[in-house]
């Protein structure tokens, strides 16, 4: 039977969006969005979420896949903020340990370098009290020759020591769909590929939205006593539309990041790194390859595909040459590649780099409220903000009653294992188990680790339908996470299933060049394209295969 958050039911979703009088609309499937749509389920809220692309299509698939508390922030002496997202990377740790994975991170001190012995040695243990380290993952401070033994690709010259620190590795297009799928199981409704066109109006108050579906074409109004903007890159389209795009403006920048297999790049460690020109960059292992980035440009161009130039991948092949001299990879080393856009907040006369990472709330005349800035790691506490100001406008307007944030301790879907001190042995039995089912033990690793405590939805359809995918010459494992991700998580097209369900353009391009073709054709099957349709969306995942590489193949 396929869930409320089903490929299937986009229609009736659609529909049920029509016909609620929602207490709120929220705009933008992003991190945040889906972190508002949660928080205001959870405290009582009719509540409904409509995004233009897919689920976390824009920044929250394309960012450095870290839930990490911004050392560098220290660095501007934003404590408030260190604080805050230290703080957060636990709580996200606790909620979701399947899509959220302690990593030791390395951070090298070099001779003239951006960080000294002594200031990383007080920068760290503050940032550990601020952050409210479990002790066991508080800092520690290495000599040269240690520093070496846990990553020997590293620059030997003019290296002093390093700090080691813990941040969180995550899957971000995961982590957001987690958040979605718990609201969603709660009662909350949410749709992809609807495009806000315009807003509706009773008098100059905003009362509810124009959408178009982008797969259809059908327009649809839906209705609400609260709307709330939070399309991240794209919000000052929304502000110009509802006519109150005034003061501060987003300033968008541009992060890169290039992948390398682990046969060329075989780095050991994750190392946070001073580029040539001062600024940092990460390297990070992940599944079999290495991944760095990034750069932070200024970027003017299309905010859905802002690509990659000449300049980007050259700046990160020198950062890599710069801090790994001895690993010699060209650019015919990389893999694939991904870019995002930070939404930034203006601030006159700062670099890209300068401009302060911090949320903001910005409230129009018409009522339409919209959240800009802030970092993933953040999304939990930006929705609370927001959902307490719609929250105390519903209680003063409707005298409802409607609770303080209920998601600090909240699992979400996946998460169900009573807290990350289970994980271990929850992953344990569960590998055994896909063992047991036919799959060999990394991959099952893999589906584990991917799916939490979801994943004995994926063995059932591996049980119980794997024979369909020689249908498709496609192999069993993948067919079951196709079957999930049309059932449980709204993949609507090629991309949504190979980039954000299961990231194999980013880790596992060789599963894209051998599967994609068996994939296209299982899902036009099961969605009933048209050969028209199968086409079109072919031809859409060629083309984000293309940005993907296209730099690399000047």
């Amino acid at each position: 039977m396929a869930s409320a958050f089903s490929t299937y039911k986009r229609q009736e979703t659609i529909q049920n969006l029509k016909q609620k009088k929602l207490d709120l609309l929220v705009i933008g499937g992003g991190v945040t969005g889906a972190g508002i749509l949660l928080d205001a389920q959870t405290r009582g809220m009719k509540v409904g979420l409509v995004e233009m692309q897919d689920f976390a299509a824009g920044t929250s698939s394309r960012s450095t896949k870290l839930v990490h508390g911004g050392l560098r922030y220290l660095k501007q002496f934003e404590i408030k903020l260190v604080a805050e997202v230290g703080k957060e990377r636990a709580v996200v740790y606790e909620n979701a340990p399947h899509v959220t994975t302690p990593e030791w991170m390395l951070l090298p001190i070099y001779k003239n370098g951006t960080f000294g012995k002594f200031s990383t040695s007080i920068g760290l243990k503050v940032y550990d009290f601020l952050a409210g380290v479990k002790r066991k993952e508080r800092r520690k401070m290495l000599s040269a020759s240690d520093t070496l033994k846990h990553e020997p690709l590293l620059k030997k010259r003019g290296l002093l020591g390093g700090g080691y620190y813990v941040e969180y590795k995550t899957d971000d297009a995961r982590l957001t769909l987690e958040i979605m799928k718990e609201a969603v199981s709660r009662g909350a409704s949410a749709v992809n590929y609807t495009k806000v066109t315009g807003f509706i109006y009773d008098g100059k108050k905003v009362i509810g939205a124009k959408v178009q579906d982008q797969l259809t074409g059908e327009t649809h109004e839906i209705y609400a006593k609260k709307i709330v903007n939070a399309t991240g890159p794209w919000v000052d389209m929304l502000r110009e539309e509802d006519r109150s795009k005034t003061g501060k403006e987003i300033h968008h920048t541009k992060g890169i990041h290039l992948v390398i297999d682990g046969s060329k790049f075989p780095l050991k460690q994750a190392v946070y790194f001073d580029t040539e020109d001062g600024r940092m960059a990460f390297a990070i292992p992940r599944a079999g390859k290495t991944y760095v980035g990034t750069t932070d440009t200024d970027y003017k161009g299309d905010l859905a595909n802002p690509g990659m130039t000449e300049e980007d991948l050259n700046y990160v092949l020198d950062a890599i040459h710069f801090m790994f001299p001895d690993v010699k990879i060209t650019r015919d080393d990389v893999e694939s590649s991904w870019s995002g856009l930070r939404p930034l907040i203006h601030e006159p006369k700062k670099g890209p780099s300068e401009i302060s990472r911090k949320d903001e709330v910005f409230h129009s005349p018409s009522g339409l409220l919209t959240i800009a800035g802030g970092k993933l790691t953040g999304y939990r506490k930006m929705a609370e903000k927001v959902v307490d100001i719609v929250r105390d406008q519903l209680n003063d307007e409707d005298d409802t009653k409607f609770p303080d944030c209920r998601t600090e301790h909240m699992e979400l879907s996946g998460g169900k294992m009573g807290g990350s001190e289970n994980f271990a042995d929850f992953f344990r039995s569960k590998v055994q188990e896909g063992i047991g089912l036919g799959l060999e033990e990394a991959k099952a690793s893999e589906l584990v680790q991917r799916y939490g405590t979801n994943i004995d939805v994926v063995y059932g359809f591996l049980k119980e339908r794997g024979e369909e995918a020689k249908a498709y010459n496609i192999p069993r494992s993948l067919y079951a996470s196709l079957l999930y991700a049309l059932d449980y998580e709204m993949a609507s097209t090629p991309s949504d299933f190979l980039i954000r369900r299961i990231s194999a353009l980013y880790f596992d391009i060789d599963t894209v060049y051998k599967w994609k073709e068996g994939v296209i054709n299982c899902m036009a099957d099961k969605l009933s394209w048209t050969e028209d349709q199968k086409h079109e969306h072919a031809e859409a995942f060629e083309e984000q295969l293309r940005l993907s590489i296209e730099a690399m193949k000047a």
